[in-house]
């Protein structure tokens, strides 16, 4: 069993995302002993988790040891471990060796992962992008599409493995559509002479009526017309109902295609299963004001993996901003606690707008009333996401990265890892698109 030291207050949060993390950071300088736990050592910044799947940034490029964020805090501990569930009576988290971690404050912040509504089969043929061994995977997906390509003689195959569908038309579907288009056409232009590149298929299919449907419907005309300018086929009104070896169908139509990718809708994490708690058809747990559990004052639940209503009647989305927020005021609110102050204000979300980017120099942003899209927005979401990003040597080379790529259309992430397995000793892209096929 782990708990905190004598007579002090321990506050245990599940999951090292942006709402974990804001939590930890705004709980310094209190009187507490925090605990961290996640299943992984490290912090993602997932907003740009496309740009390591499409070869731009490297994998240490936006993400960091959470050890290493809390070195210089010794009241804060760090423990890379499964959550198997939650003891709410003995208030304890039960990981996954059966060790018990003993809590005072519980905060899951466990985020989502990928939805494929009842067809979960459909994984292992189209990834999501939650992680960076799913950023991996997809990159590596599609960099063997096209080394499998050139050595191909039948055109059949290579026309399907230079096809990549996309699933999802919302901010990550738009972006990796933009992002492997470009690869294909300019970064890859001249590196091949059996095939050529720049010939690839893009599609990206949306079963609504629009792209980026949380977007002024102006921008996501804006987004569709830019994608096809780029090359990407627009596919929209159009629900996927199979994903196979093969391809995909859609709308009564099949498509061969040896690429596949899902962004197109998310479930959240067990965590309503653990609490034995009221869920939303998304799996989220439903809270109160104070991102409580009903009749568990202690535990709270934050990000993704919370249903959340504001006062105004609107929910909370699911966005890096909307769990930082909450990361915050649940801190603020255990200090509150044990300093014996006020806490009777809700949660109160405040919209900081919203932000996709297409492809270089083509962007779109909505805050407020206002409305940007072309190369300025594409400037400021540039540097809103280097602004958030942790640590100066990892905002320079994050910034060097893109001036680089802008400015010769390079990427430089285009490495295939070759993972020997223990079953067969092949290697694990090989594997990924012979399971594609």
């Amino acid at each position: 069993m782990i708990q905190s030291s004598i007579n002090r207050h321990h506050v245990v949060i599940v999951g090292a995302g942006f709402g974990g993390i804001q939590a930890a950071n705004q709980l310094q300088g209190t009187d507490v002993d925090v605990t961290i736990i996640d299943r992984r050592n490290h912090h993602l910044f997932q907003p740009l988790l496309y740009q390591v799947a499409g070869a731009s940034l490297s994998t240490s490029e936006i993400a960091w040891p959470v050890r290493h964020l809390f070195r210089n805090r010794p009241e804060v501990s760090t423990l890379m471990a499964e959550v198997e569930g939650i003891d709410r009576d003995a208030r304890q988290v039960i990981l996954g060796n059966g060790t018990r971690v003993t809590y005072d404050t519980l905060v899951l912040a466990t985020g989502a992962t990928h939805a494929y509504f009842g067809h979960d089969e459909w994984g292992t043929f189209a990834p999501g992008l939650k992680t960076l061994e799913d950023a991996m995977t997809i990159r590596s997906r599609i960099l063997s599409a096209f080394e499998e390509a050139e050595r191909t003689s039948d055109p059949q195959l290579r026309a399907a493995l230079q096809t990549f569908v996309i699933i999802g038309g919302g901010p990550t579907g738009v972006e990796l559509s933009g992002t492997i288009a470009e690869l294909a056409r300019d970064t890859l232009a001249r590196d091949f002479r059996s095939i050529d590149p720049s010939t690839s298929r893009v599609v990206l299919i949306e079963a609504g009526s629009r792209l980026l449907s949380v977007f002024p419907e102006e921008l996501s005309d804006y987004t569709r017309q830019a994608l096809e300018k780029l090359g990407v086929e627009v596919v929209l009104g159009a629900p996927v109902t199979e994903c196979s070896a093969e391809g995909v169908i859609f709308g009564g139509k099949s498509l061969a295609a040896k690429t596949i990718v899902w962004a197109a809708g998310v479930q959240a994490s067990p965590a309503a299963r653990w609490l034995n708690a009221p869920s939303d058809r998304a799996g989220r747990v439903i809270v109160g004001p104070d991102l409580t559990v009903s009749g568990y004052p202690e535990i709270f639940v934050i990000g993704d993996t919370a249903s959340c209503v504001m006062p105004d009647g609107k929910p909370v989305p699911g966005i890096a901003p909307a769990a930082k927020q909450q990361g915050r005021y649940v801190a603020n609110l255990i200090r509150a606690r044990l300093t014996s102050e006020p806490v009777d204000k809700p949660f109160k979300y405040w919209h900081q707008g919203n932000l996709a980017t297409i492809g270089r120099s083509l962007a779109v942003i909505h805050v407020g009333r206002l409305k940007l899209r072309g190369a300025f927005a594409w400037w400021l979401w540039k540097l809103a996401h280097i602004y958030f990003l942790i640590g100066t040597r990892n905002r320079l080379s994050v910034a060097l990265s893109w001036m680089w790529n802008h400015s010769i259309g390079y990427r430089g992430s285009r490495i295939i890892m070759y993972a020997s397995t223990v079953e067969d000793g092949q290697s694990a892209p090989m594997k990924l698109a012979d399971r594609a096929r």
